[in-house]
């Protein structure tokens, strides 16, 4: 056994007592230089949480203490929340633990700490405390999740600071002058900058740093976004190794690469994406059969034939875990000669891909699957936009007016609609009509066999040349977006089936029950807003009230609250179904230029084609090892990728945030205001606030900024109404706001009614 082994083994003996380590030592009867060994486990373990000490030097294992270890959460208000330590894919991680903000100690964001846990007459206290919900005090910071943070420098009085740009970190870092700073250039007031926090060890006190770096002036678009690549620890450069394996890969598909492929090149096969997409993953090919039967062929960029297992390009995309997309910028997993280039299903390029195939009745029955690798060369790169006006456009001359697409950065669009000849343009649009009448209808059986419709508009902001936000566009769910789901979907539950099936360690996208207790709580909360539902617990009626609250006023908040609600949805090794889906199997094999999780998924994809198809492994027993992946590989790696994901999530959302607050500062400056709906979505004493669904933001109207009358709140507390002209503000009421000012520090809107 090892040191840590025999520690953790003697600690969790039901009759030890805590003890020092130097007792310890004795009594295992140790030498010298095993107790050193010991010594260097035991910090170790209490470094990870796996050990504790109490009443100043013993050691016990945190259960034992009423101690618990896990990472730390801050809200804006300081307080927070410590999720215990486990895996963060696990659907039976320990309950989140209450932190008041008075009891959070010296800790940060993210940091791991050690809580004791309040019990008594203290938890009595509480007040805001659910039965079943446990408090805590947090009383040792483990581990700094970041010893360094970005801000704003400012000066008081007598003393410099640094004001954090993460508004859960209530405190501001003082700093020294920095006229005595060694950067060159020299940090200035009103400049964004990193400090490296020192060591801190009163909370009454606020912590001392050291700017280590200058990132530019305060607000500019290259500072704040150099801000979130620190935060996020995000970088668009890649290492000199990945950057030569890349430029030693060829630049265009090569013919001995297309051995043993099904070629589809002289087969319809097309892409449909963004207008400002960049790197294609996904394209489809549609076959009419004899007898009347289709074939539709789901093609998957085939990166893993580039980036092999255990490469420079290889270990640098695991890392990354996946692309990260920052409004204006994109931090991408692969260098731009694969995620835009070589990998990349562009117009008019054989490319390589891994395919599943489908074989449909002419009445849209799926008849048969089969999987195999292809090479294609898509005759057509439509948008959304374009892909939608073919399907339910008749004028061939309106759709040839269309807005061009902007070029991406490969510099080609392919060609323009406009200059498509009749015959070819006809074509195009028999095709995406045939693809949606089979997708409609995958889309119903999805829906009616209890699938969640979760899907909500996007909000997108646009950057001009300097990168500041210059408009916002609510890009909808349509039918073209719909079109290209379903049959993303079909070919992950595929995918996923196969793997299943065939006992091959692979990895899945799990989205877990929920929490019947979290949507209790959803029910009693919508009744308080005058929606009555059934038991939430049921999926019937999950699916209700998703319809119900498409037509709602404040439809898109309390659908967010629906989903919030949920667990999260994550990678795991095990096939455990997805709950939203209404699905057994599923996984992520469609996006690998973007997802290491579908490159994974690609390989072992590839194990089967070449080790197992028409030769089925036998079933039974546990996974079977494929593509150098066992089930405790797969497992290890569904952990560092569901972590990914949620740090690129979070990155996404402060971008947004970033952005947000910056597009409506410069709307503070127009003279001409600009008016914008917005919903009421809370009313408090001091104001209500709004939701502006169409911009994808949120403020309050503070009751101090109406000067038209005297507006006092009604009995229930739902509404606001002027005491003279009986106007009325109430809670779900759709009204027009404009921007009153801007806190771009704390990122907090105010809006005012014109």
């Amino acid at each position: 056994m090892t040191f840590r082994e025999i520690l953790l083994s003697h600690l969790g003996h039901r009759d030890y007592v805590p003890t020092s380590l130097e007792r310890l030592g004795r009594d295992l009867h140790l030498n010298t230089k095993d107790r050193r060994k010991l010594a260097h486990a035991a910090r170790e373990l209490i470094r990870t949480g796996r050990i504790v000490l109490v009443k100043g030097d013993r050691l016990c294992l945190p259960q034992e203490a009423d101690l618990i270890t896990g990472r730390i959460s801050f809200r804006q208000t300081g307080s927070a929340i410590v999720i215990p330590e486990g895996k963060v894919n696990s659907p039976e991680r320990q309950q989140a633990i209450q932190i008041a903000a008075e009891n959070t100690g010296v800790a940060l964001h993210g940091d791991t700490v050690v809580v004791r846990l309040i019990t008594g007459r203290e938890r009595d206290q509480f007040r805001f405390l659910k039965p079943d919900e446990r408090a805590g005090r947090v009383i040792e910071v483990l581990d700094r999740k970041n010893d360094t943070t970005t801000g704003t420098l400012q000066r008081g009085r007598t003393y410099f600071y640094v004001m954090p740009d993460d508004p859960r970190i209530g405190h501001d870092i003082i700093v020294d002058d920095p006229m005595r700073s060694k950067l060159r250039p020299m940090p200035v007031v009103g400049d964004k900058v990193v400090v490296r926090i020192g060591e801190w060890k009163d909370r009454s006190q606020s912590p001392e740093g050291e700017i280590v770096e200058k990132l530019g002036r305060a607000f500019e678009p290259r500072a704040e976004l150099a801000a979130i690549y620190h935060k996020y620890n995000l970088s668009p450069a890649f290492p000199p190794d990945v950057i030569r394996e890349a430029a030693a890969l060829p630049s265009a598909v090569r013919s001995q690469e297309l051995a043993g492929r099904l070629d589809y090149r002289a087969i319809p096969t097309f892409t449909i994406d963004p207008d400002d997409a960049k790197d294609f993953d996904d394209a489809l090919s549609l076959e009419y059969l004899p007898g009347g039967d289709i074939r539709v062929g789901v093609h998957i960029a085939d990166v893993s034939t580039y980036v092999r297992a255990g490469t420079a390009l290889d270990r640098e995309a695991q890392q990354r875990g996946n692309s990260t997309y920052l409004v204006g910028s994109v931090v991408p997993m692969l260098p731009e000669k694969l995620s835009n280039g070589l990998c990349s299903l562009v117009e008019a390029q054989d490319r390589l891909t891994k395919a599943a195939i489908f074989t449909f009745s002419s009445g849209g029955r799926l008849k048969k699957t089969e999987f195999a690798n292809t090479v294609i060369r898509s005759v057509k790169r439509l948008t959304y936009k374009q892909a939608y006006a073919l399907m339910f456009e008749d004028s061939l001359d309106a759709i040839r007016r269309l807005p061009v697409p902007p070029k991406h950065q490969t510099g080609s669009t392919g060609r323009l609609l406009s200059s498509l000849s009749h015959e070819e343009l006809t074509s195009l649009q028999t095709w995406t009509r045939q693809l949606w009448s089979i997708a409609k209808k995958l889309r119903a059986e999805r829906f009616k066999h209890g699938s969640l419709d979760l899907d909500m508009p996007e909000t997108k902001i646009f950057v001009d040349a300097e990168g500041y936000a210059d408009r916002i566009e609510k890009i909808e769910n349509d039918e073209s977006h719909q079109l290209i789901e379903e049959f993303m979907l079909l070919a992950n539950e595929a995918v996923a089936r196969l793997t299943r099936t065939q006992n091959l360690a692979s990895l899945y996208r799990v989205h877990d029950d929920p929490d019947e207790e979290r949507l209790d709580d959803l029910r009693r909360e919508l009744a308080g807003q005058g929606i009555k539902v059934g038991d939430l617990n049921k999926r019937e009626e999950l699916v209700k009230l998703l319809a119900f609250l498409k037509d709602h006023p404040q439809g898109h908040l309390l659908r967010v609250q629906v989903l919030r609600s949920m667990r999260k949805a994550c990678y795991r090794a095990t096939p455990d179904g997805h709950f939203g889906l209404a699905k057994q199997d599923y996984t992520h094999f469609t996006s690998p230029i973007r997802r290491y999780s579908d490159l994974v998924v690609h390989r072992v994809f590839e194990h089967y084609l070449v080790k197992f198809e028409g030769y089925p492994p036998a079933g039974g027993g546990g996974a079977i090892s494929s593509a150098g992946y066992n089930i405790a590989r797969a497992e290890s790696l569904a952990e560092h990728l569901s972590l990914t994901e949620i740090n690129s999530t979070e990155a996404e959302r402060d971008s947004v945030k970033v952005k947000l607050a910056e597009f409506f500062e410069r709307e503070v400056e127009k003279k001409k205001k600009t008016r914008f709906k917005a919903v009421i979505t809370d009313v408090r004493n001091h104001g209500f606030f709004v939701e502006l669904a169409a911009a994808g933001a949120f403020g309050l109207v503070p009751i101090s900024s109406l000067q038209d009358d005297f507006y006092q709140l009604n009995p229930s507390g739902t509404a606001f109404i002027g005491r003279k002209t009986k106007r009325k503000f109430e809670l779900g009421r759709t009204i027009e706001v404009t921007v009153l000012r801007v806190d771009r520090q704390k990122r907090m809107l105010d809006f005012t009614v014109p």
